[in-house]
């Protein structure tokens, strides 16, 4: 069975599949792997934004991605959470995809991590430009305090968001010791 993280990857490459030309959003920087499966699928052919407040993670994902066109991909030091002030509706009115990757940086400050108010407000931002069967994938880690308090409000919430509009799907490991990481999936109808 395939983790977490191999199954977002899976879902993702399918959407590319569906939307080669479509603009995708990396929320979670982090060291680019994310940002490197988008944009070295064969089928991908659109633009790729990706945040990450920390400058070392920007350093170490443009190593990673600088074998890409500089035209497929721009990466911004700010946080998801200012996704709408970073880019407007005017320069981005439509987004097909997106990919959350919570937590912390791998190998940096476990103080530094991403928050629950946050990545609600980014997704909630991201949701509203989300193009009718795009969707949005979070890989939750919770096996650290600020990761489980994440994983309980991001459930709370998304709970309580509109049948109507989007399907939402969580992929658990339910008999895995030390907490590995869960999908939640979010497709817009």
């Amino acid at each position: 069975m395939k983790n977490a993280l191999q199954s977002s990857h899976d879902a993702l490459g399918k959407l590319i599949e569906r939307f080669p030309a479509g603009n995708y959003i990396d929320a979670t920087l982090g060291k680019g792997n994310d940002s490197f499966f988008i944009l070295s699928h064969p089928a991908f052919s659109g633009k790729l934004f990706a945040f990450d407040i920390q400058v070392q993670a920007l350093e170490i994902a443009q190593q990673k991605l600088k074998i890409f066109s500089s035209d497929s991909f721009q990466l911004f030091n700010n946080g998801h959470q200012h996704f709408d002030q970073v880019l407007s509706f005017s320069t981005l009115a439509k987004v097909h995809g997106a990919i959350f990757n919570l937590g912390y940086l791998p190998g940096a400050s476990h103080q530094i991590t991403t928050k629950a108010s946050t990545t609600l407000k980014a997704l909630n931002q991201i949701a509203q430009r989300l193009v009718s069967k795009g969707k949005i994938f979070i890989v939750v880690y919770s096996g650290h305090k600020e990761g489980a308090i994440e994983k309980e409000e991001l459930i709370k919430q998304l709970t309580l968001w509109s049948q109507d509009q989007f399907t939402i799907s969580i992929l658990d490991f339910l008999n895995q010791r030390n907490h590995p990481p869960l999908l939640i999936t979010i497709e817009k109808k």
